[in-house]
This record gives structure tokens, sequence and C-alpha cells, in this order.
């Protein structure tokens, strides 16, 4: 009985997904027996999708169960977002005089049309090298020295059931053609073991960085192995920030590059997220640059007089219109914001995509952030 309410939540998301892109396609503008075939897709559709997401995600851990309701998944919200913006215009349509069943097909039509052009654009989107995004940022405290730094961010690659061991050299190749001073990962790095998805990750090894490669781990990698990725991105040269820090020098000035473990993690012993730990022993007067991958993890930063925040995690909503939601949960989707009196957080869209193999209005980046002194 334990779990009867969980039960019905995985039942409940599915059929709302489902039922209001049937009341705009299927029960207005169709009759007799196309109605009863559309019906009975339908609801194929909504029993498939939580067996393929229990399948794929769950103790069978199927690759290609989970390449299918994670797909499924991804069209059914791109659907149910415009089929409920269809239904507003099937009633636009009536308030102006179109018959009831001129309108329903009307909508019925722009849904589906609007829908598969998105979808298959949202796919080559979510499937495509990520773009460069570069941005400056003013550090204050900053030496001169250390003026210009480019740190390369990829964050949220979600290596996973799609094997995606092209785009990962193609990623690494853009990354190394950036020439970063630092390179860093900020977390969701890999969803399942280092056994199943070392393969995919192990470009990352060939990546080029003369300071440093720094990686922190998500929430994500605490659903799997956390301590196994740590330990195989150790092996591949990256340097895990597991609430510690860093000292880079050049020129003959310094900044303390810290990280520490997404908040997930508490669950684990020795793990979570302790910025004090993290900090500890490190010069006051140095500027810190923070991998924390969660966006809400900023107050902790603030507290610490961080100078800069780098985080992922947000995917910048993925789907449209999805990131409504994640601002409910997260103090930022996506960008350079500022939080405190001297404190910054950049958040990106991250550079991979989970589940779903779309990105709609939410385009992944590989960023470049340069550190500049204050004039």
């Amino acid at each position: 009985m334990k779990h009867v309410p969980r039960a019905a939540f995985v039942l409940a998301i599915p059929a709302l997904l489902f039922l209001a892109p049937w009341f705009v396609l299927v029960a207005g503008p169709l009759h007799g027996a196309a109605f009863w075939a559309g019906t009975a897709l339908f609801v194929a559709g909504y029993l498939a999708l939580p067996a393929g997401m229990l399948l794929g995600h769950g103790p069978p851990q199927s690759d290609a169960a989970s390449i299918f309701g994670d797909t499924l998944l991804g069209v059914m919200w791109v659907l149910f977002s415009w089929s409920v913006l269809g239904a507003v215009a099937r009633g636009v349509l009536r308030l102006a005089g179109v018959p009831g069943t001129d309108a329903a097909r009307i909508a019925a039509i722009g849904v589906l049309g609007i829908s598969a052009v998105l979808v298959t654009w949202a796919i080559y989107e979510a499937r495509r090298v990520p773009r460069v995004k570069t941005v400056e940022v003013t550090i204050p405290g900053l030496g001169k020295g250390l003026d210009g730094l480019r740190m390369v961010v990829v964050t949220d690659t979600h290596y996973a059931a799609l094997n995606r061991l092209r785009w990962s050299e193609r990623v690494v190749d853009i990354v190394n053609e950036l020439e970063p001073d630092i390179a860093c990962h900020a977390g969701d790095l890999a969803d399942g073991s280092v056994a199943a998805r070392h393969a995919q990750v192990d470009p990352l090894g060939k990546v080029n960085a003369e300071y440093g490669r720094f990686y922190i781990t998500g929430n994500h990698e605490y659903f799997g192995d956390a301590p196994g990725w740590i330990e195989h991105m150790s092996g591949l040269g990256w340097k895990p920030l597991h609430n510690e820090h860093q000292v880079i020098s050049r020129n003959g000035d310094s900044l303390i590059m810290a990280g520490v473990d997404d908040p997930t993690g508490r669950a684990l012993p020795g793990h979570g997220p302790d910025l004090p730990a993290a900090l500890s022993g490190a010069d006051p007067s140095l500027p810190v640059i923070l991998l924390a991958h969660q966006p809400k993890q900023i107050p902790d930063a603030v507290k610490a007089g961080v100078a800069l925040q780098i985080s992922g995690h947000t995917h910048g909503g993925q789907i449209w219109p999805f990131h409504y939601l994640v601002r409910l949960d997260q103090p930022v989707v996506a960008g350079l914001s500022r939080h405190g009196a001297h404190t910054q957080l950049y958040t990106s869209r991250g550079t991979g995509f989970w589940g779903p193999q779309l990105r709609l209005f939410a385009p992944s980046e590989i960023t470049v952030l340069i550190l500049r002194s204050p004039a």
C-alpha cells in the first residue's frame, strides 16, 4: 500500500499529457470509427509511456526502452503544450462564428502541423554539436595577471542510452579549438554506471587546458555511481573538486578554483555540498570561482563571498515551455545574473540533454567565460 501514492502519481502524469492532445486531435474533429481508432492509439500510448520509463530507468535498465520512453515523453510534452493552445484557438474560432466541427478540425490540423515541425527541429537541436557562447565576466579583486583567463565550461552531458560517442569526440575537438586556460565540467556527466557509459565519457581525457581540468558531481551521478565517476574522471586527468579547492596562478596573480557536491549527495555518506570545507585554508583575499551544479546553491556562495558561481542543471528548460516549471525550483534558468552585493552566477543551458532527445527554444551550449579584472 505504501507504493500506491507513487504509482498513482506515475500514472497521473501520462494521463495529463495524453488527455489534452486527445481532446484536441480526437474528441472534437473525429467521429465514428476514426474516433475510436484515435482513442485506441492514445490509450496505447498512455500505457506505453510509463512502461518504457519503468523498463528504461527502473531495475531492468533497458537502453532500447529508455530511448523509446524518453522520446515519447518529449513528443507528448510538445503535443500537450500546443494542444492547450489549440483548445484556446478552437474556442476563439467558435466565438468568431466558425461551426463546431470545422473549428475543431482547423485547431487539430494546426496543432499537428506545428508540433511535427517543432519536434523535428527539437531533435535536430538536441543532437547537434552545441554552439559556442562567449561571455566576459568582470571579477572584483582579479589580478591583472589573470585578466583574459579563458574558462571553457561543459555541463549536463548526460551520456546515456543513446550512444553519442562521435558527438562526444566533436565536443572535445571544439573545446580544444577554443584553447581553454581552464576546462570545467559542472556535473551530470552521465546516466548509468561507469561500465555502461565510460566509452562516451573517455574522449574528455583528450581535453587540453594549461591550468587544469575540473569536475564536480551533479544530481544524476548520485542516481548511479558517483564515487565511480569521480574515480573515472580522475583517471582521465580531470581534478574532481569534491568539496575542495585549488589555487590557480598566472603572471604573479592567483585565484581560488573551488567545487562542491550536488545536494543530492547528502544521501551518500561522505558526500553532499560543504562549502566551508571546500574553502578551508583558502586565502580570503583571493577571488573564488565556484563550481556548484544547481543554481539554487547560490545563497551559500553569497554568504561565503564567492565572486562567481558556475552552474548547470536547468538545461534552460530544454523543451519549451518547461522553463516555467524549472523557474519554480531554481532562482535562474540561464545566463549571467547577480546575487547579493558581490556574487555573480553563470547558469549554462547545458551541453547535452537529459531523457527526451529534444531541445526546443533552449539550445545547448559550450561556454567560454573570459574573466576580466576591474578597469
